[in-house]
């Protein structure tokens, strides 16, 4: 009798113990700073926190509204010519491209979110200081979903940061079922006042011309070496490959830009050879949501597009 009593107690025992593992939190889910956060970056780093990062700046102003959204506390940011209300308040760290280090590191963050293919310089800076960082793409819309996605398992709001990817997708797919089904000759050209090229399929122009489903004349020729996202603009190019529809994006003041470049067309009788001009398809694309990467807008992005060759239909 007695070592009965005592197998149904060990019984018991095994029972309340397998109760109590399974009801428990794994210690990589649990919350607050106790729960340890690995992500790979877009540099291809692996990086680990030991928690939700309560003190985060970012280097780009494309990053300000994806992590907002999702919660991320925003101490430092780059200078914006047009901050979200929200982030009005929070202290500068210089230009994207010209970031005050001394000004990041006074603010003790706990994470340092790194714009990829301009601040990597910084990494080693943060390293030397116990600070961690990752390194993010912010161009296409791709480039977007990944980012959102990264910042919910940062922040812990993974199915926020889904919702936001359902909600985007579901508008461009509304926008894309609008338009006709067919194929349209396009070329994008960058212009600033001491610059000039043709875009690619991993700039923010030809990114949605690729999803339209439409032809970007310029894919296939070779990317310039220090922006693989353009080629070197060549009129002669453009006249051989003769699109019916050219964008363009705009740098610095894109009244002086476009008046520079009609000018252009006018005076010069080459440009005259392109159905783009001969039919009065040229059109200017505002800096807002292609020149920066349009973030939470970019079906916003997608639908200016649109209207510009079927206004119409938007």
């Amino acid at each position: 009798m007695g070592f009965c009593k005592s197998v149904l107690l060990l019984v018991a025992s095994l029972m309340m113990l397998c109760m109590a593992g399974c009801g428990s939190t794994p210690v990589s889910q649990e919350t607050g700073n106790g729960r340890e956060i690995a992500v790979t970056d877009d540099g291809g780093r692996e990086v680990k926190l030991s928690g939700p990062p309560q003190r985060i700046v970012v280097l780009s102003a494309s990053f300000l509204e994806p992590l907002h959204l999702l919660g991320g506390s925003i101490v430092g940011r780059p200078t914006s010519q047009v901050a979200p209300d929200f982030a009005k308040d929070i202290p500068v760290v210089g230009k994207s491209i010209q970031i005050d280090v001394e000004k990041v590191l006074s603010l003790n963050p706990d994470l340092v979110v790194i714009h990829q293919g301009v601040n990597e310089k910084l990494i080693k800076v943060l390293e030397d200081n116990g600070i961690p960082s990752i390194v993010l793409k912010s161009k296409t819309y791709e480039d977007v979903k990944r980012e959102l996605e990264i910042f919910g398992q940062v922040t812990g709001e993974g199915e926020k940061a889904a919702a936001a990817v359902a909600h985007m997708d579901k508008e461009i797919a509304a926008i894309k079922d609008k338009l006709p089904k067919e194929e349209k000759r396009v070329a994008i050209l960058f212009s600033s006042s001491q610059n000039l090229n043709i875009q690619l399929g991993g700039s923010i122009a030809g990114s949605v011309v690729k999803d339209f489903g439409w032809k970007n004349v310029a894919e296939g020729l070779t990317p310039m070496e220090k922006n693989p996202d353009a080629t070197p603009y060549s009129l002669e190019t453009l006249v051989e490959q003769n699109p019916e529809l050219l964008f363009v994006v705009t740098m610095g003041d894109a009244r002086s830009q476009e008046e520079n470049l009609l000018g252009e067309m006018k005076k010069n009788p080459a440009w005259n050879a392109i159905a783009a001009v001969q039919n009065s398809k040229v059109y200017f694309l505002p800096q807002d949501m292609f020149l920066l990467s349009p973030g939470l807008k970019y079906p916003d992005c997608y639908r200016t597009m649109a209207k510009k060759v079927y206004p119409d239909l938007f």
